[in-house]
């Protein structure tokens, strides 16, 4: 493709959120500093790279998935790029424009197009997932779409039909059982849907979960023994969307709620929690202490920080690590903020995912303004000593989310490297910069220079050669 799309139109059109069109491989990448021999796998990233000028106003969430890979193998480093051909996409691709509205502007499309590809695109723009010998990209209004390991795309998967409506962009990955617990939620009943996919990928469970209304639920906590969904008042507005309005409004009015559900229980066994209004885009982890109290982990904002077509931001908004520790013997919840520096896009050890971590990790800023965050740094959050060091990328330099790649012959927690890309605002160039998460106060291990600049995104997974 080649299709000038004007950065006039969004200030996600602009500058590092600007797509790129192109989709090329590259070997034998150069390297600053050198890479570590015990990194062999792929780091994989998503994003929205928009395809085709959009129809109207363009919403960040809007564009058509990209995954940017890195192949890392023997301290050599590749790369190659592809957009995820969605129905939706390959109809946009033989009319030479785009078909659909967006977030801000939904439109329903002409019936062939929706005879075609459905109501609405299947961007799979948000994260990439790998488990039971599957690539998914997700985005959590839609079925995951299924790539290979070259980025091909597939196609939509379904559990060979099992799994009914979407799929979350945040599944979790159970260490302990290989299983992927994961829920769909949608503007129409029923509501949430949560499910389970054993560690052969076969879907093994599917319950819908009762909430009174339709909300934005981004994401979830996985405990050893519960999940945790948060019912929070960022509220769909169906009749709202069918006219180019804004679909999704703050109603603080419905205040929020916690609910606690066994794994192996149905909507019944759920325990809800009443709190005044926030919201959460991403967890970082959540755990039992014991049999009667769970503990989570999150970037948690008064508000939603984000706005979706019309002026519903009044002040500046932005998220900072709590966490929440939910009594279900007393039905008691209590909230505390476990720093005040504004970041998101936690991550930890996947091998932690559902118990006690010790240490988690945050891309941070140093300041949050109105407009599109520019993220500058990753915080290591010690929980046992209550510390933290935070690695700033250098000046001039934006980042986005750091994912952990433990290390294979480590032992502690924190025995691995965090993976980001970076883009220099001074060059309009990008690296994946590795650093050591036991020493994240010492410059970067390696800088491994990409060969195209790379469009900031959403979330990635490190994938180790050895699944």
């Amino acid at each position: 493709m080649a299709i000038a799309i004007d950065p006039a139109l969004s200030p996600y059109l602009a500058g590092n959120f600007a797509p790129v069109q192109d989709e090329i491989d590259a070997v034998d990448l150069a390297v600053v500093g050198e890479i570590p021999a015990a990194l062999r796998g792929i780091y994989m990233r998503n994003g929205a790279n928009q395809a085709f000028p959009p129809l109207g106003a363009y919403h960040v969430f809007d564009g058509d998935g990209m995954v940017h890979a890195v192949y890392l193998d023997h301290g050599k480093a590749r790369y190659k790029n592809r957009f995820v051909r969605s129905r939706g996409l390959e109809a946009e691709e033989d009319a030479g424009r785009s078909l659909f509205g967006g977030l801000s502007n939904f439109t329903l499309p002409e019936p062939e197009v929706m005879e075609r590809a459905g109501m609405m695109k299947n961007t799979a723009n948000t994260n990439i997932v790998r488990h039971a010998g599957r690539y998914l990209a997700l985005m959590e209004a839609a079925p995951p779409t299924e790539i290979t390991r070259e980025l091909e795309t597939v196609g939509e998967y379904t559990y060979d039909g099992a799994l009914h409506g979407s799929m979350t962009a945040h599944p979790k990955w159970d260490p302990a059982t290989g299983e992927l617990v994961f829920f769909g939620y949608s503007p129409f009943p029923p509501y949430v849907r949560y499910h389970v996919a054993d560690a052969s990928g076969v879907l093994t469970r599917s319950v819908d979960i009762e909430i009174p209304r339709a909300v934005m639920m981004h994401d979830f906590v996985m405990t050893a023994k519960h999940v945790v969904f948060f019912d929070l008042p960022g509220v769909f507005d169906v009749e709202a969307m069918m006219r180019g309005e804004t679909g999704i409004r703050w109603e603080p009015e419905h205040g929020a709620r916690i609910g606690v559900l066994p794994r192996d229980g149905g909507s019944d066994d759920l325990t809800w929690f009443e709190l005044d209004p926030f919201f959460v885009f991403h967890f970082l982890n959540g755990w039992e202490i014991d049999d009667t109290t769970v503990v989570v982990d999150g970037a948690r904002a008064s508000r939603m920080p984000v706005a979706f077509g019309d002026d519903v931001l009044t002040e500046r908004v932005f998220p900072t690590l709590h966490r929440w520790i939910l009594d279900l013997a007393t039905g008691v919840v209590k909230e505390e903020q476990l720093d005040d520096r504004a970041g998101d896009f936690p991550r930890i050890n996947v091998h932690r995912e559902g118990t006690a971590n010790r240490y988690g990790y945050l891309a941070t800023v140093d300041a949050w303004t109105d407009g599109p965050v520019e993220f500058t740094s990753v915080t290591k959050y010690d929980h046992q000593t209550g510390s933290s060091v935070t690695h700033s990328y250098g000046d001039a330099i934006e980042s986005g989310e750091a994912v952990f790649a433990p290390d294979p012959d480590g032992t502690a927690e924190d025995d691995g490297w965090l993976l980001n890309f970076v883009y220099d605002k001074r060059t309009a160039t990008s690296a994946l910069v590795i650093n050591d998460a036991r020493d994240l106060g010492a410059p970067p291990v390696a800088t491994i220079e990409m060969p195209r600049r790379v469009p900031f995104g959403f979330h990635g997974t490190w994938m180790p050669e050895a699944d």
